[in-house]
């Protein structure tokens, strides 16, 4: 058996039916879809994810990414994305792995690796905190010795650091090798933008401040949003706003909250506000997107 292959082999064994699972190796989910799906808003934490069959096409701003098999993404800072499973059948599902990034994992290995890893090319000035670039050989072993894992479960606790290690290594040297090094970097431009949506995260229901927000990332205002934007393909503003209504759909759905409720919770005083930027958001007002939601389960997982 082929190593892709192998791959899909290891996620389809893995995963019972449609929809995300989380694996017993903490950092790894792994996803499924037998079925093209209506495009799904989600709040993307940094994590590496590699398509094993199937396509899917994300959106960042105005930019569209469209990958398929051997292709792997890095998110580099969490991303607000709306992603569509644009190729998959009950014969040929949609599979895929999401590795969640260790941070301090990546910070370890950036420091033991030595110079050629910490001194590599810089990221380009403007580049979005998101890339494709097809997987390499050796990164496509350690990722299936990883996977195998989960069917010898004993070796778990002792085997997947190692197997998440080398994941972490192969790709620290590859295409997305700058865009870690950021990750991992304390004073580097993208953890400071970290810093700056950790802060938007936390405060997402008060009033907007981009003083306060810059001041959490040691920035200025005004460099604030420069490199918020060159980042995120926002603005911090639009950053929360994107939070608030994801939270806002979030309670709607399984809170049962009516939208009024959930707009104030967020943070909005005019409901009108609220359901004119809902509408702008997800294509349709509260009521219509929540009961569509409902009808299309399978239009609620996002890996």
């Amino acid at each position: 058996m082929d190593r892709m292959a192998e791959l899909q082999a290891l996620i389809e064994r893995n995963t019972v039916a449609d929809g995300v699972q989380r694996t017993a190796i903490g950092n790894l989910a792994l996803v499924r879809s037998s079925r093209v799906t209506e495009p799904i808003h989600a709040l993307y934490k940094p994590a590496l994810c590699i398509v094993a069959q199937g396509r899917k096409q994300t959106q960042l701003g105005e930019k569209v990414y469209i990958y398929d098999a051997a292709k792997y993404l890095v998110f580099s800072v969490d991303l607000p994305l709306v992603g569509q499973v644009i190729e998959a059948s009950a014969e040929k599902p949609y599979l895929c792995l999401q590795l969640d990034i260790d941070v301090a994992m990546l910070s370890a290995l950036l420091l033991e690796s030595g110079a050629a890893a910490a001194k590599g090319p810089a990221l380009p000035a403007g580049d979005l905190a998101l890339s494709v670039s097809p997987v390499t050989p050796e990164l496509l072993d350690a990722v299936i010795r990883l996977l195998r894992l989960l069917e010898t479960p004993r070796d778990i606790a002792m085997l997947a650091p190692l197997a998440e290690r080398e994941i972490l290594y192969r790709a620290l040297y590859g295409e997305h090798g700058a865009r870690l090094r950021q990750i991992a970097t304390a004073d580097s431009r993208q953890q400071q933008i970290s810093r700056a949506i950790g802060w938007i995260k936390a405060n997402y229901a008060a009033p907007f401040s981009i003083e306060a927000v810059a001041k959490a990332a040691s920035m200025s205002p005004s460099a604030l949003h420069q490199h918020f934007k060159a980042v995120t393909a926002m603005s911090p503003l639009q950053y929360q706003k994107q939070i608030r209504l994801q939270e806002a759909r979030r309670m709607i759905l399984a809170q049962s909250f009516d939208a009024a409720t959930a707009g104030h919770t967020v943070g909005y005083e005019s409901p009108s506000q609220f359901s004119r930027e809902y509408r702008r958001l997800f294509g349709a007002p509260p009521a219509r997107d929540i009961a569509r939601l409902r009808a299309s389960p399978d239009s609620m997982y996002a890996v």
